[in-house]
């Protein structure tokens, strides 16, 4: 192997002996890849097809040492670094130009302990690993909707999905964390050990260390409950929302009714002629009592003249799933997203308005309810700070041939800046795009300068940037 030309840390390129490289080999347990060895194309590959980036090497870890030992490298060379967890971040942060990218997607693992209702998660695991090594206990945590989403980004972003609303986000279950630190030194991260740090990775993303692995806490769940999906006309789409903003509040804390505003996919469960065609899809969860459940929902399934209505028992891993076959990897994706503590009239007008003007079929933009014990939690007890919010929106643009990049992120744009005045001011970190990095002190508030001078303790040259990024507070 040659000396490497690669992208330094401050953006200009430097070189990097045979001899260093070969000696960072001799130290990972895992592969050091470059351009043209095999697999090399795959694990620089991420979820979103916008995002095609060449690192010079990549480090497949698979212990914390390799981590520790990649950092070093980093460090000692000045080098560019990206940290690959599940890769599926809209940003694409996972993945440097010609720099070095530390690939996690070898630590897979998932050890549950059914007496303790715990779980220890490598970085690597995506959310379909972690959820059946728990199923098979009848033991769940709130994490995301998308199965192939890994978990590492998803917790260290905040984390919510259909569990939020009963049991928290996913990092109000986290226990405890082991960090490599940017210095390569390891570290315990829990309320009883490095507390500073365990707060900041919590919502802080990937700026302050690599996580090796996660410890959470487990609630029993399922293995069955009740779920499924309403599908109406999209000309009752305002009509719909009108009726799901005074509905939704009056729901307990087992229960969560999200809205897609959408074209209709082939789904075998709707009629032909409905497929392209606008809809209003409505995804129902509850993880109580089912008879309850089916009382708690009769009103939202009575409501209206609806295309079609699964809603019945499904496994709860099953239901994790649903939606993977509309969120696989390849496609072009760029989001846009608003917190919001209430739906108005015209924030609801716009919604709709937006909808009708869907640039692909892939398209769509989703309400999720959240709230409940999510919101229960003290707004400083973590780094993430919006406990405030009752719906999160994503504005999911999505289209394959790039020709369309401008039309389909003009949408998305139009579509977010004509409902800020109807918004709550903060957004979630995981959901914005690479163009939103001079929002990152909007996502923080008021935690942001007590990030950054965490930033600064734990990582003051910065050498974890590719990311939503925290700048280290100046030093004095």
């Amino acid at each position: 192997m040659p000396d490497l030309t690669v992208s330094a840390l401050e953006g200009a390129a430097t070189s990097v002996s045979e001899r260093a490289i070969r000696d960072l080999e001799s130290r990972l347990s895992g592969d050091l890849l470059t351009a043209g060895d095999d697999g090399y194309d795959e694990a620089r590959s991420i979820w979103n097809g916008m995002i095609d980036r060449r690192p010079a090497l990549i480090a497949r870890c698979r212990t914390g040492a390799d981590i520790a030992a990649a950092l070093n490298f980093a460090r000692e060379h000045g080098l560019l670094v990206a940290v690959r967890g599940g890769g599926h971040n809209i940003a694409g942060n996972a993945v440097c130009d010609g720099g070095l990218m530390i690939s996690l997607d070898a630590l897979k693992r998932v050890d549950v302990d059914p007496e303790a209702r715990t779980a220890r998660v490598e970085p690597g695991a995506s959310l379909a690993d972690f959820d059946a090594a728990v199923q098979e206990h009848g033991l769940a945590t709130p994490v995301g909707v998308n199965s192939t989403t890994g978990v590492a980004g998803l917790t260290l972003g905040g984390g919510f999905g259909w569990l939020s609303r009963r049991y928290g986000m996913t990092i109000d279950n986290l226990i405890a964390a082991d960090v490599v630190l940017p210095s390569g030194r390891i570290v315990r991260a829990s309320a009883d050990e490095e507390p500073d740090l365990f707060w900041a990775i919590r919502g802080g993303g990937g700026n302050f260390g690599v996580v090796s692995a996660f410890h959470f806490r487990l609630h029993p769940v399922g293995p069955e409950i009740l779920s499924g999906l309403i599908v109406h006309p999209g000309d009752r789409a305002s009509d719909f929302l009108r009726f799901y903003r005074d509905f939704a509040p009056t729901l307990p804390d087992e229960t969560a009714v999200w809205v897609v505003l959408r074209k209709a996919p082939p789904l075998p469960f709707l009629p032909e002629e409905w497929h392209g065609r606008d809809v209003v899809v409505v995804a129902a969860f509850h993880g109580g009592d089912m008879r309850e459940g089916e009382r708690i929902l009769e009103p939202l399934r009575e409501w209206g003249d609806p295309i079609a209505d699964v809603i019945g028992p499904h496994p709860y891993a099953g239901w994790q799933q649903a939606f993977d076959p509309l969120l696989t990897p390849g496609a072009r994706n760029y989001w846009k997203s608003h917190d919001f503590t209430e739906l108005s009239d015209a924030f609801l007008d716009t919604l709709v308005g937006a909808a009708g003007r869907l640039p692909t079929a892939e398209c769509e933009v989703f309400l999720a309810q959240v709230g409940g014990e999510m919101g229960r939690v003290a707004a400083d007890a973590t780094a993430y700070p919006h406990r405030h919010a009752r719906y999160i929106m994503n504005v999911h643009t999505r289209w394959q041939d790039q020709a369309q990049d401008d039309e389909c992120i003009a949408w998305a744009r139009d579509l977010f800046q004509a409902s800020e005045p109807h918004a709550a001011g903060t957004v979630y970190v995981n959901f914005m795009p690479t163009d939103e990095s001079d929002a990152v002190e909007r996502a923080y508030g008021d935690h942001y300068p007590r990030l950054s001078e965490l930033k600064r303790r734990y990582d003051p040259d910065n050498l974890l940037r590719m990311n939503q990024n925290i700048q280290p507070a100046p030093a004095g």
